[in-house]
C-alpha cells in the first residue's frame, strides 16, 4: 500500500489524530526522499492496559504509511523513574511487555516482520552512551531536567538524582536508534523540546516529534498502569470489561473528560473505520457511523445513551481483547505474569503482618478512612439549566463558607429546578475541582441511585433542622480530619464510595455504618438498596 501512496498521503497518514506535531517541515523533506523512521518507547513499569491501543493504531499508520519503526522497551527508563520497576523485575517485565504488545498488534493486524524491537539495556549502557549521558549532563541544568521530567517522571518531595537523568537518557535514545522522529504522548512534549535543545549541542541532529493526545481514564482522568479503577487491563476477563465501564464516567451530553467516548475516537475509528451503537428497536435500533464526529454530535445532543455507548464499546474492546486473552492462556505466559507482576497482598501484605506482632485488629487503612472525605449538609440557594448542556444544573450551595460553591450536577432528568431550590443536601467538598461543559464545578452533589431502565435518582437529605457547614461522618468515625484537598491519583473518594449504600431502611451507610450529622441520621426518600454516588 505505501508504495501507492505520495509523499502527501503518507505524511497525512503520519499526522492524522495527533495533538500536536514539531518539526513538520523536517518530515515532508525526508519524505520527498525516503521512508520515515520512527521510534515509540514505552517504560516497562505497570501493566499495558487498554489505553496502550492508541498508540498501537497509530504505529499500525506508521507502517500503512511505510515508515521504518522500531519500538524500544525501556527497561532502564522504568528502573531509573523512582525504581517503579525494581532492578530484579526487569528483566520479567521486558519479557512480558514485549509478549503483550506483540499480542496486542497481531490483534490489530500489524505484521510483526516490519517492526524492530529494541531493549534498552542493550545499548544504553555501553561506552559511547554511558560517555554521552556525562556529556550531556555537563551542559543541562537541574532546572531544565526537573521540568522536562515533570509530566511524566514521578514527582516526589525528595527527588532521586536518577529522575533528572530520565529526560536526557530518553533524548539520547533518538541518537542511538538512528530514526527521524519520536512517538509519544502529549505528556512528554517538555522531554521532546529538551532533546531538540540540547541533541545539537553534543553534534546530533534535531528530530522531529509526533504527540498523541492523552486519552482519559475510566474515571475522566488520565488512565494509568498504577491507578486500578482508571484502566482496564489487557487480560482483564469479559466480566471484569462489563464491569469497570458499568463505573466509567459517562455523563449524559458530557463530552469533555469521557473516556469512553475517547475509546472511540482514537482506537475503534482508526483501527475499524466505522462504529456500532447496538441498542434495542424501541430507541431507534443499531446504527452504524462512519466518521466519530457524528457519534460525539449524537451523544452531546443525547440521541445516544452513555449505556447504549457503554454497551457498544464493550463489544468492540472484546474483540481487540479476545486474542491476547486467548495466547494468555498457555502454561509458560501465565507463569511469566505472575512472576513479573506478583500480587502486593502476597508482598506486602505478609510483611505488614510479620512488622505488627501478630494478633488481631491493627489500624485502619488511612486510603480507606472515611474521615479522610470531607462531606457537608449544604444548601441550594440558586439553581438554574446549564448554558451548553440541556441535563445539567448549574447550582449555588451554600456549605458555610464566606462564598457559595459552584456546583455542576447532572439531575435535570431526575429532579425538578423547583425541588431543588432552598433544599438542604449533601455535598462533597475536597474533591479536585472539575470543569462540565467549559463551567468549573467545585464540590459533587451527592446522591441515592438505582441503576436500571429508567435509572432513579434522588438527592440525600440530612436530618431536619440541619445548617449549612455541618459536618457529616461516618457512626464511629467521628474523630478523624478530612483531607484539604483529596489527591485524585490515590482514589481515596472511589474506594470510600464503592462501601457507601442505602440501607433497607432509606439510610446511608458506609459497610453498615451509618452516615450522621450531630443531629441524625442521612436518609434519602425511597431508593432502597441503591447507591451512592
Amino acid at each position: 500500500m505505501a508504495d501507492q501512496l505520495s509523499p502527501d498521503e503518507k505524511l497525512h497518514l503520519i499526522t492524522r489524530n495527533l495533538q500536536e506535531v514539531l518539526g513538520e517541515e523536517k518530515l515532508k523533506q525526508v519524505l520527498q526522499e525516503r521512508e520515515l523512521k520512527v521510534y515509540w518507547g514505552t517504560a516497562t513499569t505497570g501493566r499495558p492496559h487498554v489505553a496502550y491501543f492508541v498508540p498501537m493504531s497509530k504505529i499500525a499508520d506508521f507502517l500503512k504509511a511505510g515508515c521504518e519503526v522500531t519500538i524500544l522497551f525501556a527497561d532502564l527508563h522504568a528502573f531509573l523513574d523512582n525504581m517503579k520497576a525494581p532492578w530484579e523485575l526487569l528483566e520479567l517485565r521486558v519479557k512480558y511487555y514485549e509478549q503483550v504488545i506483540k499480542a496486542m498488534l497481531e490483534s490489530i493486524g500489524v505484521p510483526l516482520d516490519k517492526l524492530k524491537f529494541v531493549k534498552g539495556t542493550d545499548y544504553q549502557l555501553s561506552r559511547e552512551y554511558t560517555l554521552d549521558v556525562y556529556r550531556l549532563s555537563s551542559m543541562v541544568t537541574e532546572h531544565d531536567a526537573k521540568k522536562a521530567g515533570a509530566e511524566v517522571v514521578k514527582q516526589v518531595e525528595h527527588p532521586l538524582l536518577s529522575g533528572l537523568l530520565y529526560p536526557g537518557l530518553q533524548a539520547l535514545d533518538e541518537e542511538y536508534l538512528k530514526v527521524d522522529a519520536q512517538f509519544g504522548g502529549v505528556d512528554q512534549r517538555k522531554i521532546f523540546t529538551l532533546a531538540e535543545k540540547y541533541l545539537p549541542s553534543l553534534g546530533y541532529a534535531k528530530r522531529s516529534h509526533l504527540m498523541n493526545p492523552m486519552v482519559p481514564g475510566l474515571t475522566g482522568a488520565k488512565m494509568s498502569s498504577s491507578e486500578e479503577e482508571s484502566k482496564i487491563d489487557l487480560l482483564d476477563s469479559a466480566g471484569d470489561v462489563k464491569k469497570k465501564l458499568k463505573k466509567a464516567f459517562c455523563e449524559p451530553g458530557n463530552i469533555e473528560n469521557n473516556g469512553v467516548l475517547s475509546f472511540v475516537k482514537h482506537v475503534v475509528f482508526p483501527l475499524r473505520g466505522e462504529f456500532c451503537i447496538k441498542r434495542d428497536a424501541k430507541w431507534g435500533g443499531d446504527k452504524i457511523y462512519t466518521a466519530f464526529e457524528e457519534v460525539e454530535k449524537d451523544f452531546a445532543e443525547e440521541s445516544v445513551h452513555p449505556g447504549d455507548l457503554k454497551a457498544s464499546v464493550e463489544v468492540a474492546l472484546n474483540q481487540l481483547l479476545e486474542p491476547i486473552r486467548k495466547k494468555f492462556e498457555s502454561p509458560e505466559l501465565r507463569k511469566l505474569t505472575n512472576t513479573a507482576y506478583p500480587d502486593p497482598s502476597k508482598t506486602k501484605g505478609a510483611a505488614k503482618g510479620a512488622k505488627g506482632g501478630g494478633g488481631g485488629g491493627g489500624g485502619e487503612d488511612d486510603d480507606l478512612a472515611p474521615s479522610r472525605v470531607d462531606i457537608r449538609v449544604g444548601k441550594i440557594i440558586s439553581v438554574e439549566k446549564h448554558p451548553d448542556a440541556d441535563s445539567l444544573y448549574l447550582e449555588k450551595i451554600d456549605v458555610g463558607e464566606a462564598e457559595p460553591r459552584t456546583v455542576v450536577s447532572g439531575l435535570v432528568a431526575f429532579v425538578s429546578q423547583e425541588d431543588l431550590q432552598d433544599r438542604l443536601v449533601l455535598v462533597l467538598c475536597n474533591l479536585k475541582p472539575q470543569k462540565m461543559r467549559g463551567i468549573e464545578s467545585q464540590a459533587m452533589l451527592l446522591c441515592a441511585s438505582i441503576e436500571g431502565e429508567p435509572r432513579r435518582v434522588e438527592p440525600l437529605e440530612p436530618p431536619e433542622g440541619s445548617s449549612p457547614g455541618e459536618r457529616v461522618f461516618v457512626e464511629g468515625h467521628e474523630s478523624g480530619k478530612p483531607d484539604d484537598r483529596l489527591n485524585p491519583k490515590k482514589k481515596v473518594w472511589e474506594k470510600v464510595q464503592a462501601d457507601l449504600k442505602i440501607s433497607d431502611e432509606c439510610v446511608a451507610q458506609w459497610k453498615d455504618k451509618r452516615l450522621l450529622t450531630k443531629l441524625g441520621q442521612i436518609t434519602c426518600k425511597t431508593l432502597r438498596g441503591g447507591n451512592v454516588s
